[in-house]
This record gives C-alpha cells, structure tokens and sequence, in this order.
C-alpha cells in the first residue's frame, strides 16, 4: 500500500505527462537539486492542471501515482519559486479538486452585513 505523504512539494512548472518514475527522479535531482528518495513527496501537473503525477518513497521503492480530473483543475500556485510545500490537509484538498488555498483564506476586512 502507498504510504500517505506527510510533506508534498508542488513542481510549479508543468511538465510533459510522459515522464515516467526516471524523468521525474531526474528532474527533482537536476532542477530542484534534491533526492526523490529523501522522504518527502513530489506532485507535478500538466499544462491543463487536469492532471497530476506523484512520486514517493516508501522505503524501500519508489511509487508513480496519476490522478485526472475529468471536469475542472487542479489549483496550483502561482509563483516564481519552483516548488512549493503543501501539508496534508491542503493536499487532501487539491487531489479532489477543491480549491486548497481557501483553507488559508483571510476575512476581508472591509466585509460587513
């Protein structure tokens, strides 16, 4: 059984949904500059964020995981950074299509009824 990640990091940049386990793993070493194999899981998505791949270590292996989404996207951050970490709830989150950013979302101060 697939270990549940307890860190996620997001792969800003789309990739090329093609990639295998080898490719991601090379990406995360040459681009990131970290092991695929240090713990910690690693989501990166399409062009069309319709779709996302995971890796994970478990040990003694690693795990490819695709999920699609056959209506919506998936929300993932805008930034100049080229990951970004989520924790599990905001994880849960996105895999089911539910914008994860709205979990930290702050009251409008201006708000009243």
């Amino acid at each position: 059984m697939m270990p549940a990640p307890t860190q996620v990091w997001l792969v800003v940049e789309p990739i090329d949904m093609r990639a295998g386990i080898d490719g991601l793993s090379q990406r995360i070493q040459n681009t990131l500059g970290r092991s695929p194999c240090d713990g910690t899981a690693y989501a990166f998505r399409n062009r069309r964020q319709n779709r996302l791949k995971l890796l994970i270590w478990d040990a003694t292996g690693v795990w490819m995981c695709q999920r699609r989404l056959h209506r919506g996207h998936f929300t993932w951050p805008t930034s100049d950074a080229t990951t970004f970490a989520l924790t599990p709830t905001e994880w849960d989150w996105l895999t089911t299509g539910i914008d994860w950013q709205r979990l930290s979302a702050t009251a409008p101060s201006n708000w009243q009824v």
